[in-house]
């Protein structure tokens, strides 16, 4: 039985093809390399471009209402860990409604209310009369 050298038949085989598309025996695989490096980049980028993405709607409605930026974070942070897609969209969704201020309409309805229960109160007894009943501490 005749024993082949590696080394002679891919040296005769390898000759045409371009130095960085196969390398010889004992030489670095420079393609191998350079797709590796590629793979790892561009898997970083896709992640980046994936957390991007996933934090939108919070980017968003940061600059809204506090109480809306809390809820779309909430929506954000259920869909990350549980992976229900659902909950971003209501998140996107709710991030570029802009929604009403109520406090400021609550607070006038609530200063309303008050003066005219002072205004009744005032005309039939005092102030120290309603708070006759009361127990001090």
């Amino acid at each position: 039985m005749q024993q082949v050298n590696m080394a002679d038949t891919h040296s005769t085989s390898i000759a045409h093809l371009p130095w960085w598309f196969a390398a010889g025996p004992g030489e670095t695989d420079v393609l191998l390399i350079g797709m590796a490096a590629f793979l790892v980049a561009f898997v970083f980028m896709f992640g980046v471009l994936m957390l991007r993405l996933h934090h939108l709607p919070e980017h968003i409605a940061q600059k809204g209402q506090k109480i809306q930026y809390q809820i779309v974070a909430t929506l954000g942070l259920l869909a990350m860990f549980t992976h229900y897609n659902l909950l971003w969209i209501a998140g996107l969704l709710l991030a570029m409604i802009d929604l009403p201020d109520f406090t400021g309409l609550l607070d006038g309805i609530a200063g309303s209310v008050k003066r005219i229960a002072w205004r009744r109160t005032s005309g039939s007894q005092t102030r120290t009369s309603l708070l006759d009943g009361v127990e001090r501490v």
